[in-house]
């Protein structure tokens, strides 16, 4: 129980470590290319709409949506494809995919079926 604790914990602090990289890489090398493209890097005065004195802010809702949707993309493809080939690549050379069945060995003829089948043989060579 008490190792489970601890890779707990280092899970966390590896985890939180890891969000700071992942939010630079979103933060200084994504969202630029977006705006880029789209012409800004934060969505936030995009789209609102006034209701009865209230301001309904679409914006930062899209600004939130890219931001995730760059995050998980850039963990899908910094993270779980490389990953998931170092793994295929372990199983394969391990021959972890597929183990090989041991050949089993042929199960002794009893004694008896021996003995009728040298009698049978011994009747044929007769003949």
């Amino acid at each position: 129980m008490k190792g489970n604790v601890v890779d707990l914990a280092v899970a966390v602090v590896i985890g939180t470590a890891f969000s700071g990289v992942v939010n630079a890489l979103v933060k200084n090398v994504l969202m630029p290319l977006v705006s880029a493209i789209v012409g800004s890097p934060n969505f936030d005065q995009f789209a609102a709409i006034t209701i009865n004195g209230n301001t309904v802010q679409f914006g930062v809702f899209l600004t939130a949506l890219v931001n995730f949707l760059l995050i998980s993309a850039a963990v899908y493809f910094v993270i779980v494809m490389p990953m998931n080939k170092m793994i295929e690549f372990r199983d394969k050379k391990l021959h972890l995919g597929k183990k090989p069945e041991p050949e089993a060995e042929p199960e002794p003829i009893p004694a008896d079926i021996q003995l009728l089948t040298e009698i049978r043989d011994a009747l044929k060579n007769r003949a």
